[in-house]
This record gives structure tokens, C-alpha cells and sequence, in this order.
């Protein structure tokens, strides 16, 4: 990755995480040759949910910044679907948001000391539990649903009071073209 500040933005830290973990899930619970669809679709949607937030930020444009965050953000939910279909298909519980099992999982907070860690956060261990590891993703899925939610919110606000990338430098030939005339 090029020195994208994104790095510092939690959105990005968790997606990493989640990609970490995803990833290993699906090793683990989605093995074999007859998950391989499953298994490749669920690794992709979360390596472009965290890929969309790098070009996301690395975009001149807000509006385009703020595409790619909602195309991050309909990845992850296609993530969060074929974690409930595995929850489905194998009758295991899917756990509500204010069950006291998922208010423990809300506990995890990402953090990532990048004196110590360059290449990245470190994910926790997922659950042997396989009910326990998808709960545990969709946890960290609909937190960082939400999260990303309250991200596109604010840089629609920015270009509200802003405007965008094109208008501005409008704004800036227009300007030029005053002070050529005057």
C-alpha cells in the first residue's frame, strides 16, 4: 500500500481484521471442494470491502469516495448474507444483537500500535466454536457496517458545506480567468 493515510482510519483497521478473520473462517468451516463457491465468494466480498476503502481514500474526489465506501460497504453486507446462510444451512443460532453473548463479543476494540506493527493490526483468535466464530464476525460486521455508515454520513456533509472535487476547481478557473480579465 503507498503511505495511505487510510491506515489510521478504524474503518480500515477493522476491515483488515475482518478480512484476516473471514478468511481463516472460511478455511476452516468452508473446506472442501463443494464450499469452494461459498468459501471464494465470502474471501472476495471482504477483500473488496477493504480494497474499496484504500481507493476510496486515495480518490481526489469525494464523490467518488463516497461510491466506493458504499461499494465497501454492499460487499461487507454480502459477506454478513453468506454468514447467515452458514448459520441457516447447518441450523446453528443466530444470535441477537442484544443477547449477552454478542454484547461480550462488542467488546473487541481494534488497535494498532504502527511503531510496533507496520504491516498491519493483529486479528484476535477466532472461536473453535463454529455458531461462536460466525457470531463473532457478524458482530464485527455490523460494527463495522455502522461504522462506515457514520463515515459516508460525515464526507456527505463535507461536500455539502465543500462542495466537490470538479466544482472546486471550477471554482479556481473561474477565479483565474477574473483576475486574467481585471
Amino acid at each position: 500500500m503507498t503511505e495511505a493515510g487510510c491506515k489510521y482510519l478504524k474503518t480500515y483497521q477493522l476491515a483488515v481484521v475482518l478480512y484476516l478473520l473471514g478468511s481463516k473462517f472460511c478455511d476452516t468451516y468452508l473446506s472442501g471442494f463443494a464450499n469452494r463457491r461459498t468459501r471464494e465468494q465470502a474471501t472476495q466480498a471482504l477483500g473488496s470491502h477493504k480494497q474499496n476503502i484504500v481507493e476510496g481514500y486515495l480518490e481526489k474526489s469525494l464523490k467518488g469516495y463516497i461510491k466506493l465506501l458504499g461499494v465497501s460497504v454492499a460487499s461487507l453486507e454480502e459477506f454478513i448474507e453468506d454468514l447467515l446462510d452458514f448459520l441457516r444451512l447447518r441450523k446453528l443460532g443466530i444470535w441477537d444483537k442484544n443477547d449477552p453473548k454478542v454484547k461480550k463479543l462488542r467488546e473487541f476494540k481494534v488497535f494498532w500500535d504502527f511503531a510496533k506493527d507496520p504491516e498491519g493490526p493483529r486479528a484476535p483468535n477466532l472461536p473453535s466454536d463454529p455458531e461462536e466464530a460466525a457470531s463473532f464476525l457478524l458482530t464485527l460486521a455490523h460494527q463495522q457496517s455502522y461504522l462506515l455508515s457514520q463515515q459516508i454520513k460525515s464526507l456527505e456533509e463535507k461536500f455539502i458545506r465543500e462542495g466537490g472535487y470538479t466544482e472546486n476547481l471550477l471554482k479556481k478557473r473561474l477565479e483565474v480567468r477574473r483576475n486574467d480579465n481585471s
